[in-house]
This record gives C-alpha cells, sequence and structure tokens, in this order.
C-alpha cells in the first residue's frame, strides 16, 4: 500500500489542485491532501476553512484524506508514514523551485520520493492567486474552482 502527501496552502483550492489530487488517487492508494501553516503567509482563509473546504470538495475520492501541518513537509509526510511527496507543475517556471526543494526533501528524507504531476492543460494557467484577485474584483471563479470555494469567495469579498 503505497501513501503519498499532496501539500499546499491551497488558498484557495482550485480546479487545477483538484486534478492533480484525481491524477494520483489513481495512481496511489492513499492520498493525504496537506494543508500547510506558513507563518510567512497571510492567507484569505484560515487553516480551518482551508480544510473544511477540501473536505467538501474531495468527499467523492474514497482515498482521500484531509489534515493540516505545522513544521518541515518531510517530518510530516514520516508521521504519516507516507513514502512521497505530491507536487503539482503547471509550468516550466514552476520546476526550478520545486526541483530545488525536492533536492533539499530527499536530502532530509532520503526514503521520500517526490513525484511531479501536471495538471490538465486546461489548468496550466491557473494558480491561487489569479483566482484571489479575481475574487476580490467580483468576477466569476465558477469555472476555477469548486462551488464551495466560489460561494466562501463571495462571502470574503462581498465583506471587505
Amino acid at each position: 500500500m503505497r501513501k503519498v502527501i499532496y501539500p499546499g496552502t491551497f488558498d484557495p483550492l482550485t480546479n487545477g489542485h483538484i486534478d492533480v489530487i484525481r491524477r494520483a488517487t489513481e495512481l496511489f492508494a492513499e492520498v493525504i491532501v496537506t494543508v500547510a501553516i506558513n507563518p510567512g503567509k497571510a492567507p484569505l482563509f484560515t487553516t480551518e476553512e482551508r480544510v473544511e473546504m477540501l473536505k467538501e470538495s474531495l468527499k467523492e475520492f474514497d482515498n482521500v484524506t484531509v489534515d493540516s501541518f505545522d513544521g518541515l513537509v518531510v517530518d510530516h509526510a514520516k508521521q504519516l508514514g507516507a513514502t512521497g511527496i505530491i507536487r503539482g507543475l503547471r509550468a516550466i517556471s514552476d520546476f526550478e523551485y520545486e526541483f530545488q526543494m525536492a533536492l533539499m526533501n530527499r536530502k532530509l528524507a532520503g526514503d521520500i520520493t517526490t513525484i511531479f504531476l501536471m495538471p490538465h492543460e486546461k489548468y496550466t494557467y491557473l494558480n491561487s492567486t489569479i483566482i484571489r484577485n479575481l475574487a476580490s474584483l467580483h468576477s466569476d471563479t465558477s469555472e476555477f474552482v469548486p462551488p464551495v470555494v466560489q460561494k466562501a469567495l463571495k462571502e470574503k469579498f462581498n465583506n471587505i
């Protein structure tokens, strides 16, 4: 049984993230989608809100669980008994940073493998920053995010 984690801030979750998760569920017995708590970032949504949106959006997948963590991703992977870390690559511009992180993670935990997965090409331009910007301008995000995320974005930006 192969267990992997897919860490990210997911602020917010996009259909591109879900596409990567779908691909991971086809390759691995168990996928743990984990919200990274990064004290250096000021997320739009709380950790709890992001976890709940993930749970709601991913409930169709029997082999997916959702959690959150604070600290090194390799330490969290070890604690969970995961053998791999999923990372999404949208474009060549993602590769340099992700490659450096994969090499550092290998140095820290050589028994955990980084697996790069690409989303469908229709999601290659999509990222959470773009979604937050669109939503802040009250643009329709329904094509890019799950319904629970679209609702949360509308609520968040109607209250600002």
